[in-house]
């Protein structure tokens, strides 16, 4: 069950850090770069101790970052 939640989190947490830091710093950039950081802190400490975590936190982290131009380009449009 740990497993289990250790996946589905590596899955969504690093794109929703990645918006939360970009909604904060007004730089998508900036944001990827602070959540990169804590996932290096994270595999630094053994939390994430799999590749195939590493591979999740990755892809997650790039969806978190097309996201967040996304949702810089809709908020463009408003204006």
């Amino acid at each position: 069950m740990e497993e289990v939640f250790r996946y589905l989190s590596a899955f969504i947490l690093p794109g929703l850090l990645v918006l939360l830091f970009t909604r904060v710093t007004y730089n998508r950039y900036i944001g990827l770069a602070l959540t990169v950081g804590l996932i290096a802190a994270s595999v630094y400490k053994g939390y994430t101790n799999t590749f195939p975590l590493i591979v999740i936190d990755a892809f997650s982290l790039t969806a978190g970052f097309w996201l967040a131009a996304k949702m810089k380009q809709r908020v463009l449009k408003k204006t």
